[in-house]
């Protein structure tokens, strides 16, 4: 048997800009009251949205004049190269690792293109070698996070000893926009927010979980439910159908289905880690895994203080799961469009409650070879 791959480290990186919530709804009602229909009846959903404040690519003020694709894609250039490589270099920091060990770099992200891709373009400014194996991920949306990590694994589990770096970046707000508005649009004016993730994972000793399986679950005949449709000024979000009470009545067999094939029960987890992709769809994941109300206390936190960042939110949700300190066996979880639930299970390392390695640790983190791939 091949050994598990291992989560070494888990790292954050925010946008550089705040905005609270209070300010969001105060711009949203002056631009939106004279362009859509019913905007005041559409205002509640800024308040039971559990955010307190979310950061932003880009200053609130630049919001509020019309943007065109190029501009929106050079601000998703400017932004997102950097915040991938903050992500990245704490998480190798954490693992007592640096560039020049990387060698795979998994890159996440659905919010804008980038030709050549992020990981090229922050090579310089993170060491990494002429010949790491670079993987850009794009599509994945909200699910990009888990499915990520579960790739991590499978590379780390195929090439033994390689370190397999996953950094996931998303812009949401750069979707913002004040022209042909739906439902759909001031849904996610409510909700999203920008952040960037990084994880390191390689097969060994050490870390703080194991990976021990990974799964996930497409339901045909729902393109519609989540994606991106693409208009003259850029991407702007599809949000065809009500997504909490189709994760409440879809999630539980899909994930029955999963951990079966994993030979487990839903008994046998001991904390689901999911995506929240808002109040409304933390209180469906509740009820459809048959979770006590209030349980899934991370997921609600994550929300509150950064909103739904896409596919970073589950890895922001997994970093402070293990901050207070892992169970013996969890899921991390997330719904994305396709539509698709992506699942990574994993298993506490004996001592990985608050788990940081020391600065004598990074020799030995980097193991006697390279692992190249």
């Amino acid at each position: 048997m091949p050994a598990s791959a291992k989560l070494l480290s888990i790292a954050t990186a925010n946008a550089p800009n705040v905005m609270t919530q209070t300010d969001v709804v105060r711009v949203a009602q002056a631009l939106f009251r004279d362009r859509f229909p019913g905007m005041d009846r559409m205002l509640p959903v800024f308040d039971t949205a559990g955010i307190r404040t979310r950061q932003s690519a880009m200053p609130l003020d630049w919001y509020l004049t019309p943007r065109s694709w190029p501009e929106r894609t050079q601000a998703y250039l400017d932004i997102a190269v950097g915040m991938f490589a903050r992500a990245a270099e704490a998480a190798l920091d954490q693992a007592g690792l640096k560039g020049s060990d990387v060698d795979v770099v998994i890159t996440v992200s659905s919010t804008g293109i980038a030709t050549p891709s992020l990981e090229a373009r922050a090579m310089a400014r993170m060491g990494f070698r002429s010949d790491a194996a670079r993987v850009p991920v794009f599509g994945l949306g909200c699910a990009g996070g888990a499915t990520g990590l579960a790739l991590a694994g499978r590379l780390a589990q195929a090439s033994p000893g390689a370190v397999i770096l996953v950094v996931v970046v998303e812009l949401c707000t750069l979707s913002f926009r004040m022209e042909d508005l739906t439902k759909a649009d001031i849904v996610a004016t409510a909700l999203f927010g920008d952040g960037s993730a990084a994880c390191v994972v390689r097969c060994g000793e050490a870390g703080f979980a194991s990976i021990e399986a990974a799964g996930e679950h497409t339901w045909p005949g729902s393109l519609d439910v989540m994606g991106w449709r693409v208009g003259p000024t850029g991407l702007g979000v599809i949000f065809d159908r009500a997504i909490p009470p189709f994760a409440r009545e879809n999630l539980r067999p899909a994930m029955v289905g999963m951990l079966e094939r994993q030979g487990l029960e839903l008994e046998d987890v001991d904390r689901f880690i999911c995506h929240p992709g808002g109040m409304k769809v933390i209180d469906a994941l509740e009820g459809s895994l048959s979770l006590d109300q209030g349980s899934l206390d991370h997921e609600r936190e994550v929300l509150a203080d950064h909103g739904n960042m896409s596919a970073p939110t589950v890895l922001y949700v997994l970093d402070r799961a293990r901050r207070q300190g892992l169970p013996n066996r969890s899921v991390v979880t997330a719904l994305g469009p396709g539509f698709t639930l992506s699942t990574v299970t994993l298993r506490a390392a004996a001592d990985a409650a608050l788990r940081r390695p020391r600065p004598g640790d990074r020799a030995a983190a980097r193991g006697t070879g390279s692992g190249r791939v």
